[in-house]
């Protein structure tokens, strides 16, 4: 019997997740399973950065380059600005002249970048398949079902949603629409301070230890005062009385990168640099956190080790491109950084954006050609913008 036949005989048939893995699929609502379009040039072309060069120079000022911090460093050359996420996309608005907005670095922040900048400039991302599984963890269909599960429990009028930066622009649109707020890892505990002044309960969307975290260790909360909601079973797993109960609704998502790092990484690294400061984002578990010497935002990690004096040393928990560059900027200042875990751990949506990638995006712009532009359609942009807006004016 043959593969196909045995596979016809036990009905098995592809899921439409595998399909899209498999690069075979596509879904207009996921930032998963798209094609580049056009022909890229091979990465082993030894003259990739001239061409960089060489389109970014006859672009000049129409185009504006964010690299985030989680980039390759051969992409992150050419970036005119490096940031987190909501910073890159503030720059962007700052940039009025700019015709192009090339954003490195995933879809869920080019789609912010849209928002934020006029109608009449262009975000394009240089590989549309650069996602981000997070976001993807809650789609609009899912959250809506959520918020009926909320109104059936009587809770619905209490609770403000709370949703971070790293999510969709339907999810944003989501939190704007039913009076919330969107939230940075840097200003998370200003975020769910001023939501619980407009009700006693918060939904956190999509990243379940960064809300757990914050409301934690910033805001004195307890673990049982978190509940954990799961999109994919009936009433996200949770009785009526759990969620009247509950001042904090997490979202079951969390990050591939962050959610990797566990209390053994932690240990382990104590033991082997003597001395060394673990120093991790609030993206990673909460029993992570509780172990950590210092935790912060990827800004705060930065000016953590600026700020360090010669001689210390570091254990980093977050993603290994942005660590690397840390620890080689500082290795002059005799300052020791590691990765927290012996394991790698690049974000690999975030890679899909190579020095192939930018050069095709380049001299496609540069060709007059229009690609990959990420447009938000433009209801969801205006609620979007008032949750970001809503944000901007945190005390």
């Amino acid at each position: 019997m043959t593969t196909a036949q045995a596979r016809q005989d036990l009905d098995v048939q592809p899921t439409p997740l595998a399909l899209l893995l498999l690069g075979r699929d596509a879904d207009t609502r996921s930032e998963r399973g798209v094609e580049c379009p056009g022909d890229l040039p091979s990465p082993s072309d030894p003259d990739l950065v001239e061409r960089a060069r060489a389109a970014k120079e006859k672009l000049g000022e129409k185009v504006f380059i964010l690299g985030h911090h989680y980039q390759r460093d051969e992409v992150i050359q050419f970036a005119d600005v490096t940031g987190d996420s909501f910073k890159l996309a503030k720059d962007a608005a700052a940039r009025p002249e700019a015709e192009y907005i090339v954003f490195c670095g995933v879809h869920f922040m080019a789609e912010s970048a849209d928002i934020l900048t006029a109608d009449e400039q262009k975000v394009v991302l240089p590989d549309l398949a650069a996602g981000c599984s997070m976001a993807d963890m809650a789609t609009a269909e899912q959250v809506a079902e959520c918020w009926d599960v909320l109104t059936e429990a009587g809770i619905a009028e209490r609770v403000v949603p709370v949703s971070y930066m790293n999510s969709s622009a339907d999810i944003k649109a989501f939190t704007g629409e039913h009076g919330g707020t969107i939230c940075t890892s840097s200003n998370a505990e200003r975020a769910l301070n001023w939501a619980f002044e407009q009700g006693d309960k918060v939904l956190f969307l999509p990243d379940q230890h960064l809300g757990r975290n914050t409301a934690v260790r910033d805001l004195g909360l307890s673990l049982e005062d978190c509940v954990l909601y799961n999109p994919h079973k009936p009433n996200g797993g949770l009785t009526a009385e759990e969620l009247r109960n509950a001042k904090m609704i997490l979202w079951r998502g969390h990050c591939s990168v962050h959610g990797r790092f566990s209390l053994d990484s932690v240990n382990e690294v104590r033991e082997r640099v003597p001395g060394v400061n673990v120093l991790v984002h609030p993206e990673c578990k909460h029993e992570v956190v509780s172990a950590a010497d210092y935790v912060g935002s990827t800004e705060y990690i930065i000016k953590m080790l600026e700020e360090a004096p010669a001689g210390s040393k570091w254990a980093i928990g977050t993603e290994l491109n942005l660590v690397q560059r840390l620890a080689n900027r500082f290795a002059a200042d005799d300052k020791e950084i590691v990765f927290l875990d012996r394991t790698v751990c690049f974000c690999s949506t975030m890679n899909r954006i190579d020095l192939p990638h930018l050069v095709w995006t380049l001299e496609s712009l540069a060709e007059g050609k229009d690609i990959n532009r990420i447009q938000v359609e433009k209801e969801t942009a205006g609620f979007a913008q008032l949750a970001l807006e809503r944000m901007l004016a945190l005390p």
